[in-house]
């Protein structure tokens, strides 16, 4: 039940837990979206390689066949992830869930904190998500 008025420590508290639903819940549906996004990128990338006129080069096709396999399997994953087997275009339960957790968890933190705490904490995510991509080390 929401409170009228907080101490600076409830808020905290509440701010915390808010950020947290907001972060896995975010994640997880981004874990879901982000392949349909990268595969966007992927034909736009494979149609500019595919222009290159290396692609005559036995090895530089080949990348292109293994790039194709790559986004070929990306594909799949993506589809499974958020679409119900067998059932065209209907999305998968945990999907749609996903999806109204968000909705909800902003709203509560509208509703709790305020809708500048709102903006807040989507760019901090936004950030967050930068930066560790940013740092991510190479893949030996």
């Amino acid at each position: 039940m929401r409170k009228k008025k907080m101490t600076p420590e409830e808020k905290n508290l509440y701010r915390r837990y808010l950020l947290w639903c907001y972060k896995t819940t975010k994640e997880d549906l981004e874990r879901i979206d982000r392949k349909f996004t990268q595969l966007d990128v992927d034909d736009f990338l494979l149609k500019e390689l595919k222009k290159a006129p290396e692609l005559k080069d036995k090895k530089y096709h080949i990348k292109i066949i293994a790039f194709q396999q790559y986004m070929k399997h990306k594909g799949k994953s993506a589809y499974v992830n958020k679409y119900e087997e067998g059932r065209k275009g209907e999305l998968k339960a945990d999907y749609w869930y996903l999806h109204r957790r968000l909705d909800a968890v902003k709203k509560a933190i509208r509703s709790f904190l305020g809708a500048g705490e709102l903006v807040k904490i989507e760019r901090a995510y936004e950030e967050e998500m930068t930066e560790r991509i940013l740092k991510a080390r190479e893949h030996a």
